[in-house]
């Protein structure tokens, strides 16, 4: 189960096809039904910024150690034309393009991390994690 998951993302498809696969892990790590949802809302929230801003990428779903805790780590990668303004992407309701501006605000909710690294013309990682239950798989 050390295994990483990864999903190309292209589109709408992926981004289905990349929630599953973090639902699924969720589910055999232990979480809670509440935060199997909150993770696979997460990872659509960071595919489908792939999609609409980068046009493709990839998202990663793994299980790691983090700050000497294990995690459910979400890892989104894309080549795209990179976040000018990151801290400003991360405020509610700011888009740049045509969306609701829920993508990383939303999953900085749902998750109990959320980085992201971007350099303009050079693309973007968003790393995001939640905290595997004690005693979990």
């Amino acid at each position: 189960m050390e295994d990483d998951i990864v999903v190309d993302i292209s589109d709408p498809d992926d981004i289905v096809a990349a929630r599953k696969a973090g639902h699924q892990l969720a589910l055999e790590l232990g979480f809670s039904l509440t935060d199997v949802t909150m993770i696979a809302t997460a990872i659509s929230e960071i595919a489908r910024n792939i999609t609409s801003y980068a046009g493709r990428g990839e998202v990663r779903v793994l299980v790691a150690d983090r700050e000497g805790r294990r995690a459910l780590v979400v890892r989104a990668e894309d080549d795209g034309p990179g976040i000018a303004d990151i801290e400003r992407a991360m405020e509610d309701g700011y888009s740049t393009g045509r969306g609701l501006g829920m993508g990383l605000p939303g999953a900085r909710r749902l998750m109990d991390r959320v980085m992201v690294e971007s350099a303009l013309g050079r693309g973007t990682v968003v790393e995001m994690w939640k905290w595997v239950p004690t005693g979990a798989g």
